[in-house]
């Protein structure tokens, strides 16, 4: 039988060409219970990522088109008076539904930005000291584009670690994007998916992905990892706690997506590129050294072993 992530990637792979990995890494972070951050150049499909995923898992979908303007309310919901009832009425916001595309969240006020923190992180709102859940599954995926920096406002820390993967999807090679031309022709493939999961699945495998066994010694791998990142002479802020747990969780849903029920080290690996760059804060001195947020994990994980126990 099929693995179902695995049927999600081959699904959301027939209106996403070329980029396997991306789509890998998207499906990954789902089963983990994640939330992906998405920065790249317009037009390479970042919306239609999404898209694909919510279709693909049979999730509703929701847009938040982030600009300056945009208020908070507009994503948290907020109450109004109704002059009928002469009671105050609750209007939900953008955020609830199972999948969000907050398209140029770093164009968003830093106020605003500051309204998804708590959803994030607790999967719910509170809006006027009344708190209310989300549906579940929830994830957050978020685009912001490198280039154009006028009118835009830097993530916070607080916020940047909240998400668990920062991906680039990229140009697809020449072929691929030849294939593009002609399949993508007719209109945009992700709006016509068909679901091949369903979100009861989706939660029973994050549960599934929970119990995957994790040894002594790859927890120590991963703390080992964690800590070697706040070492170095280049680096202001190494990797929180958080990103330990989410580094674990994320290893987690690759052993899943291998069909193992346990974790080894390779699955911890192949997951730093993406969990940790976005959560450490070089000094000044690191460009002029030519010290990368790259080289400081690859220092890190070469750094620690996995004692065998």
């Amino acid at each position: 039988m099929e693995n179902i992530l695995k049927k999600i990637v081959n699904n959301m792979e027939k209106a996403i060409i070329g980029k396997r990995e991306a789509v890998e890494l998207t499906v990954t972070a789902l089963a983990a219970g994640g939330h992906v951050l998405i920065e790249d150049v317009p037009g390479v499909g970042k919306t239609t990522l999404v898209k694909a995923l919510a279709r693909s898992v049979n999730a509703t979908f929701g847009r938040i088109q982030c600009t300056p303007d945009v208020l908070p309310s507009d994503i948290t919901g907020f109450n109004m008076y109704n002059t009928k009832t002469g009671d105050m009425e609750y209007r939900e916001g953008l955020i609830f539904r199972n999948v969000i595309l907050s398209d140029e969240i770093n164009r968003a006020s830093p106020k605003t930005q500051s309204s998804l923190l708590e959803v994030m992180e607790e999967e719910q709102v509170t809006v006027d000291g009344r708190t209310r859940k989300v549906p579940t599954p929830f994830m957050l995926l978020a685009t912001e584009n490198p280039v154009e920096f006028a009118g835009t406002f830097p993530l916070p820390e607080a916020q940047m670690d909240r998400f668990m993967f920062k991906i680039s999807i990229g140009y697809p090679d020449y072929d691929h994007e030849l294939d593009m031309l002609s399949i993508m022709a007719d209109g945009n493939k992700a709006d016509t998916l068909s679901y091949v999961a369903t979100t009861d699945e989706v939660i029973a495998v994050q549960n599934d992905v929970r119990n995957i066994f994790v040894s002594d010694a790859v927890r120590r791998y991963v703390l080992d990892i964690i800590t070697a990142t706040r070492s170095s002479e280049y680096v202001l802020m190494g990797c929180s706690p958080r990103a330990g747990l989410q580094l674990l969780r994320a290893a987690q849903a690759t052993a899943f997506y291998e069909d193992r029920d346990y974790v080894i080290p390779d699955d911890v690996r192949k997951m730093t590129p993406y969990v940790l760059p976005h959560r450490i804060m070089l000094g000044t001195d690191a460009k002029v050294k030519g010290v990368t947020k790259y080289g400081i994990i690859d220092s890190a994980v070469r750094s620690a072993v996995v004692t065998v126990e």
